[in-house]
């Protein structure tokens, strides 16, 4: 295979990812505004949707600069370590969309990625201190969702106080509609430049680009894959979400979308590659919470938990593997 068609195959694998990153994430994205009722999951998916494909556009490529060159030394790796980490990270996406569990396509992608330059060039291809931020925030996202949830709960019900329920639902039935549009375009600025930040680095190891800046046409291009994917739904995450973890109705949707889209949009200012998955999971629990500390089915969430501790390196496994068949059959 020619350097040329491996770079296409890298470019078309890295929109797969972006596709299913969108179709698991997504479900996240529209799973309170499916379980309070707001909107049909038809319209649901299409909303997200666009706001997913606008905010790529729109908010800078700081997590694609993180991302691309920022975790792993660039001049130590090739196009097959970029090829393999991708696969690693999609394997591990799909199997945990069929088991019905949240987990983070970001966090899958890094793991890919590292585990495959690893098995390529040894631990010291990792730049260390570019994990440190993104591996912490895997406990601090939802942490700060939970809290943000907490938080932004006290203060709409302050705000709401001696309105009746009934107004109050029918004041945040059409709010939710603006919260959960700034939760997709919150999702989109994050998860849509991981793929970005791929592409770009098999640009310059190729030679086809001489510095690392994300082409016009790359954030294009995956900004329509991450919404393509959205389209398709994540049915048994949106479940998960929207059900399991606790019941929610319109003020508790608003307010988790809220916290989680203003945790996301600091984040990706920030060129930090957090998990929008963690971050409205947390949000979903602060809003429980608030209520009461048992309105959380905390069992639901310690096997949500244990699946984002696991897929760094569950992920990781998956990239060295395949970067070890691509020793044995490709080259």
């Amino acid at each position: 295979m020619t350097s040329f068609h491996l770079l296409a195959l890298i470019i078309f694998v890295s929109l797969a990812f972006d596709f299913t990153n969108g179709w698991h994430d997504a479900a996240s994205s529209i799973a309170t505004i499916v379980s309070t009722r707001v909107m049909k999951p038809s319209w649901a998916v299409v909303w997200a949707a666009f706001w997913n494909f606008v905010a790529p556009l729109t908010f800078g490529t700081a997590v694609a600069a993180t991302m691309g060159k920022g975790l792993v030394h660039l001049e130590m790796v090739n196009q097959h370590v970029l090829l393999a980490g991708l696969l690693g990270a999609i394997i591990w996406n799909y199997a945990t969309i069929r088991l019905g569990l949240p987990c983070s396509s970001s966090h899958a992608l890094m793991g890919g990625y590292g585990g495959a330059a690893i098995a390529a060039a040894g631990f010291h291809a990792i730049i260390v201190a570019g994990w440190i931020k993104p591996v912490i925030f895997i406990f601090c996202a939802p942490v700060i969702g939970l809290l943000s949830g907490i938080f932004v709960t006290a203060a709409t019900s302050w705000i709401v106080r001696g309105q009746s329920p009934r107004k109050v639902d029918r004041w945040f039935r059409r709010l939710q509609l603006v919260s959960a549009g700034a939760f997709s375009f919150s999702h989109g600025t994050n998860d849509a430049q991981k793929s970005m930040g791929i592409i770009t680095a098999a640009l310059v190891t190729s030679g086809m680009i001489r510095s690392y800046k994300v082409p016009d046409w790359v954030i294009i291009c995956c900004a329509l894959a991450m919404a393509g994917g959205t389209m398709a739904g994540g049915w048994r995450v949106v479940k998960t979400m929207g059900q399991k973890i606790t019941k929610l109705n319109p003020f508790g949707g608003f307010a988790a979308e809220t916290s989680a889209a203003l945790t996301l949009i600091g984040t990706a200012a920030a060129g930090i590659p957090a998990s929008s998955t963690h971050v409205i999971t947390g949000a979903i629990s602060g809003v429980g919470a608030s209520r009461r500390f048992t309105a959380v089915r905390w069992g639901v969430t310690r096997h949500i938990v244990w699946a984002w501790v696991l897929t760094i390196p569950g992920a990781g496994l998956m990239g060295a593997l395949f970067h070890f068949l691509f020793l044995n059959w490709v080259r």
